[in-house]
């Protein structure tokens, strides 16, 4: 299964100059816990709201460009689901911007890989419980 169906592609982006104030606001106002930082349509960093804890609040010179994780990992849309996530294990991150030919098109989070894998081990036990002798 690739990302292709899985990714939301309703992602939530700041411009790198925007103001650590401005995305404190789409963050609240969007309810998301990260954005995706660009510089005109590339994406070059996220933003979460544990980033945001991390640096003082009060300063208003700070920019996305200052507090965005700078080493951006991204996938393919049409990266493998278990490569995806055995990656996202690697890295210790828990959100991914998806990329189709270098294009933002979606994010990938962990609580979507769990989503997806409930669903699939419902799936299976509804198969393994019509097919148990007895029933």
């Amino acid at each position: 299964m690739t990302l292709d169906r899985l990714a939301r592609t309703d992602v939530v982006t700041v411009d790198v100059d925007d103001t650590v104030d401005d995305v404190v606001e789409t963050m609240r106002t969007r309810n998301v816990g990260s954005v995706v930082v660009v510089d005109g349509d590339k994406p070059r960093g996220i933003i979460t709201d544990r980033d945001l804890v991390l640096y003082a609040m009060d300063d208003d010179s700070l920019t996305a460009r200052n507090v965005m994780a700078e080493d951006l990992f991204t996938v393919d849309v049409d990266a493998d689901v278990f490569t995806v996530i055995d990656e996202m294990h690697e890295r210790k991150v828990r959100r991914v911007p998806v990329l189709e030919r270098g294009e933002l098109v979606g994010i990938v989070t962990l609580d979507d890989f769990v989503r997806l894998l409930a669903a699939e081990l419902d799936k299976l036990a509804a198969v393994i419980e019509s097919e148990s002798p007895g029933q």
